[in-house]
C-alpha cells in the first residue's frame, strides 16, 4: 500500500504543473498546448515501445480500441478543457473545480453503509471554499465579462471527463491484471498523441504561424516536459497507484494534485495567497479531508 500511496502522491505533484502551463503560455491556443503536449507523450511512449519491441507485449484491438477511449476522456479531451477553463477563469477557481474529483469518485462508488449524514460536513467545507475562492477570484478578474462563468463551466466539464476517466481507467486495469503499468501507459500515450495530431490537423495554428511566436523555445521545452513528466511518468505511477489501492483510495490521493497546483501557481505569480485566498484553500482542504475520514 506505500508504494502505491507514494505513486499517487508523484503523479499528483507532476499533474500539478499543467495548471501553470496556459498561464505561461497565453499567446498559444488550447489546440496547440494539448497537441504539443500529448504528441511528445506519444513520441515519447513510441520510443520505448520500439526498444523493447520483442520482449512486450503489444496491445490486442480490442486493448487499443479501450486506450484511444480513456486517452480521449483523461487525456486530450480533459487538457483542452482544461486549458480554456484556465484561459478564461484564472488558475485558482479551475484547481478547486478540478480538485473536487476525489469526492465525486467517493460519491459514485460510494459503499452501502456509508451515510450521506456522515459525508455532509465535508461537502459543506469544500464548497465554502470553492464558493470563496470564486469570489476572490472573481474580484481580481471583474473587467472579463462573461469568460469567468465560462471558465467555471470548462472547468467543470473538464472535472466530469476525468472523473469518468478514473473510474473507468481503474476498472479496466483490475479487469486486466496481466497488463503491466508501464505497458498500459504506453499504449495510452500512442492513442494520445494520435488523437492530439489529429485534433491539431483539424483546428490547430499552421506551422509558419507557430514558428513565428517569439517564445517558441519555451513552448517546446514546456510540451517536452509536460509530455514526459505530467503525462508519461504521471501515468506510469497513476497504474501503479491503481493496480495497488481501492479506486476510493487513488480518488482520495488526487488531494495532492491541488495543493501542488495552487502551490506553483502562486509561485508564479510571485506573491503569497491573500487571505481570502488561504481561507479558501484551508476551507478546501479541510472538506476533502474530512470526507476522506468519513470514507475510511
Amino acid at each position: 500500500m506505500l508504494t502505491g500511496v507514494m505513486a499517487g502522491l508523484g503523479a499528483g505533484a507532476l499533474w500539478g504543473l499543467i495548471f501553470v502551463m496556459p498561464r505561461m503560455l497565453g499567446d498559444y491556443s488550447g489546440v496547440d498546448m494539448t497537441a504539443g503536449r500529448f504528441v511528445a507523450y506519444g513520441v515519447l511512449a513510441a520510443c520505448v515501445m520500439a526498444l523493447g519491441w520483442r520482449r512486450r507485449p503489444r496491445p490486442t484491438l480490442r486493448q487499443a480500441g479501450a486506450a484511444l477511449g480513456l486517452s480521449i476522456l483523461g487525456f486530450s479531451a480533459y487538457f483542452l478543457l482544461l486549458v480554456l477553463a484556465i484561459q478564461d477563469a484564472g488558475t485558482e477557481v479551475p484547481t478547486l473545480i478540478i480538485g473536487t474529483i476525489p469526492l465525486w469518485v467517493m460519491l459514485l462508488g460510494k459503499p452501502v453503509a456509508l451515510r450521506w449524514r456522515g459525508l455532509l460536513p465535508g461537502l459543506v467545507l469544500t464548497l465554502a471554499g470553492l464558493l470563496l475562492m470564486m469570489s476572490a477570484t472573481q474580484a481580481g478578474l471583474a473587467g472579463q465579462g462573461g469568460h469567468f462563468y465560462r471558465g467555471v463551466a470548462l472547468a467543470c466539464a473538464a472535472m466530469a471527463s476525468w472523473t469518468l476517466f478514473a473510474l473507468l481507467n481503474a476498472a479496466w486495469l483490475k479487469r486486466n491484471p496481466q497488463v503491466n503499468a508501464t505497458d498500459w501507459a504506453n499504449w495510452l500515450g500512442i492513442a494520445a498523441g494520435l488523437g492530439a495530431f489529429l485534433l491539431w490537423w483539424v483546428a490547430g495554428s499552421d506551422l509558419p504561424k507557430l514558428a513565428a511566436q517569439p517564445d517558441l523555445g519555451l513552448f517546446a521545452l514546456l510540451c517536452l516536459g509536460t509530455g514526459f513528466g505530467s503525462a508519461w511518468l504521471a501515468t506510469i505511477l497513476w497504474n501503479l497507484a491503481s493496480q495497488r489501492l481501492s479506486a476510493s483510495l487513488c480518488g482520495q490521493l488526487i488531494v495532492s494534485e491541488t495543493v501542488f497546483a495552487l502551490l506553483y501557481s502562486f509561485a508564479w505569480d510571485g506573491h503569497w495567497p491573500s487571505l481570502v485566498q488561504s481561507a479558501a484553500c484551508t476551507l478546501f482542504i479541510l472538506g476533502i479531508l474530512v470526507s476522506i475520514k468519513a470514507h475510511a
